[in-house]
């Protein structure tokens, strides 16, 4: 009678054990993991400033890595030449940061075979890059120049892909991927995986519908995020506090449709706050500890849009 109290407890615990872990299991695969933006570093918010001083700071707006901007709107890829590879990364391990990509558009998109395997060297991932090609042309005409480009980067995707870095293309103003049409035909067009989009809202409607809808859209081709939004511009001189609409949280466009979107095609590529200041080449704000101060009111502003 005793032997079977004590089985009849046992199997009491057994059986509430498994429907605790049937329980457990259950709310694991009901509840995915949180989506949560990686953030990167773009160097060119600093302007010129030394990387012994740049480097410091990467951590701080929640960032593990750098992208190295070279001229004229920073000057940190130049500066990593000059010091060499080794100090670089002795370096930016001494701060627990690394390389994780750089900004060219001083070379464009043919101009990247020994930047290529020189960011893969220092444990980068990812180039960003303009197009090239026909400006401003729409409709059919766009899809052909695209699929012309497309073809044209071949041979510096087998570079890319020899390395495993993504070369990324930013839909910059006047050129020949700058629509959310020629965005998309790009992201269509291009059957590699090393060849991808950088989305610069800035340079689109400021509609968050379109920008929310383009970013489904393009999936998996969605490379790199900046983000920037419009606000009063960046071609001129105006008041800072006017250049700084630019910024995450300053002016109207709404942020939270664009990162439900990111959240729906469960983009982890990078996110860049970014803007332009006007002359390139100068800090955003006049001392480092205001740039990063800025940095992080605006991740803050983007961390609320999650939430």
């Amino acid at each position: 009678m005793g032997r079977f109290h004590c089985g009849r407890r046992a199997f009491c615990r057994l059986v509430a054990g498994a429907a605790a872990a049937s329980g457990l299991e259950r709310l694991t695969l009901a509840t995915p993991p949180a989506f949560a933006l990686q953030y990167v570093l773009g160097s060119s918010m600093y302007g010129k400033t030394s990387l012994a001083d740049l480097l410091p700071e990467v951590a701080k707006t929640g960032a593990p890595c750098v992208d190295l901007w070279s001229m004229p709107h920073g000057n940190q890829r130049e500066q990593l030449d000059a010091m060499g590879q080794e100090r670089f990364v002795a370096l930016a391990a001494s701060h627990q940061v690394r390389l994780g990509m750089t900004t060219r558009y001083d070379l464009g998109p043919f101009g990247l075979r020994e930047e290529i395997p020189f960011v893969a060297k220092l444990g980068g991932r990812l180039i960003v890059t303009g197009s090239s090609g026909p400006k401003n042309v729409s409709g059919k005409e766009a899809k052909t120049a695209v699929a012309a480009f497309v073809e044209q980067m071949k041979p510096h995707l087998a570079v890319a892909e020899a390395s495993n870095v993504t070369i990324a293309i930013e839909n910059h103003a006047n050129a020949l991927v700058a629509t959310p049409d020629s965005i998309r035909y790009l992201a269509e067009l291009s059957a590699s995986p090393r060849l991808g989009i950088a989305l610069a809202p800035y340079h689109l409607p400021q509609d968050e519908t379109l920008l929310a809808r383009l970013i489904d859209d393009l999936g998996p081709k969605l490379s790199h995020f900046y983000a920037w939004q419009y606000g009063r511009g960046c071609m001129r001189p105006m008041p800072k506090p006017d250049e700084l609409e630019q910024m995450p949280g300053r002016d109207k466009l709404d942020f939270r449709p664009l990162l439900a979107a990111l959240r729906k095609i469960e983009y982890r590529g990078w996110t860049e706050i970014f803007m332009h200041p006007t002359p390139r080449g100068i800090p955003i704000l006049p001392t480092v500890a205001e740039v990063t101060a800025e940095i992080n009111r605006a991740r803050s502003y983007l961390q609320d849009c999650l939430n």
